[in-house]
C-alpha cells in the first residue's frame, strides 16, 4: 500500500475555507453569532499552524515532566472552555469541570496507553499527546453540554434528579450518534489519517475501536462526575 500522503499547499488550503465562509455569511444574515464563529475559525487556524512547531519541540524533548506539563495545560484549557456557555461562571464550576475531566480523562488515557497500546515509556509523546487531546476534548464537550443543560433545567425549577438525567442524556447524544454512524456514515479522523498514511484498513479499524471506546467512556464518566459534584451545590 502506498504510504505517501498528498501534500497540501497553502494556496489550495484556502479552498477548504469556502464552506466556512458560506456559514459565516449565513450567520451574519440570520444571527448575532457571526463574530464568535469568525473568532473561533481564526483561533483554529492560528493554533493549528503553531501547534506543528510546538509538537516538534515536545516530541524531541523526551522528558516526562514536559509531557506532564503539556497534559496539565490541556486540562486547564479544557476546563475553562467547558464552562464557557454557562451564564453563572462561578469559580467552583471551573473546579468541578477540572476535577471531572481530570478523573474521567486521565484514568481513561492511562488505561488505553498502558494496558491497550502498552506505550513504553509511559510518556511517549507521539502516542500520549494526540490521545490525550482526543480524550480531553471529548470530555470537555460532554461536560460543557451537561453543565449548560443542567443550568437551563434548574433555572426552570426542575428537580435536580430530573435535571441531572436530562443533562446526561443530552451530552451523550452526539457520542451515541457517532457510535451508530461510524463505519456507515463516517470514517473518523484517526482511521482516515492512518489509511491515508498507508496503514492497513483492518489495523486502522482496531485503533478506531479503541478511540471510540476511549472517547465514549471518558466523556460519559467526566459528565457524570461533573453532575455528581454539582449535586453538592444544590
Amino acid at each position: 500500500m502506498n504510504a505517501s500522503v498528498q501534500a497540501i499547499s497553502m494556496p489550495t488550503l484556502i479552498w477548504a475555507f469556502v464552506p466556512v465562509a458560506a456559514v459565516i455569511g449565513i450567520l451574519i444574515r440570520w444571527t448575532s453569532a457571526a463574530r464568535t464563529a469568525l473568532y473561533a475559525v481564526a483561533r483554529m487556524l492560528i493554533q493549528l499552524l503553531l501547534i506543528g512547531y510546538v509538537l516538534a519541540f515536545i516530541f524531541e524533548a523526551d522528558r516526562a515532566w514536559v509531557i506532564a506539563l503539556v497534559l496539565t495545560v490541556m486540562l486547564v484549557a479544557a476546563s475553562l472552555i467547558a464552562i464557557r456557555p454557562l451564564q453563572n461562571k462561578q469559580p467552583y464550576l471551573l473546579r468541578n469541570a477540572f476535577v471531572a475531566i481530570l478523573i474521567g480523562g486521565v484514568l481513561t488515557l492511562a488505561l488505553v496507553t498502558q494496558l491497550v497500546i502498552a506505550v513504553e515509556p509511559w510518556f511517549l509523546p507521539r502516542y500520549v499527546v494526540p490521545l490525550a487531546g482526543m480524550v480531553f476534548a471529548s470530555s470537555m464537550n460532554a461536560v460543557s453540554l451537561a453543565a449548560e443543560r443542567l443550568e437551563a433545567e434548574l433555572a426552570r425549577s426542575v428537580e435536580f434528579a430530573q435535571a441531572r438525567a436530562s443533562a446526561l442524556n443530552t451530552c451523550l447524544i452526539p457520542l451515541i450518534n457517532s457510535l451508530f454512524a461510524v463505519g456507515l456514515v463516517s470514517l473518523p479522523g484517526m482511521m482516515t489519517g492512518q489509511i491515508l498514511s498507508g496503514v492497513s484498513p483492518f489495523v486502522a479499524a482496531k485503533y478506531q475501536i479503541v478511540v471510540m471506546c476511549m472517547i465514549f467512556g471518558a466523556s460519559g464518566m467526566s459528565a457524570a462526575i461533573y453532575l455528581s459534584l454539582a449535586r453538592r451545590q444544590h
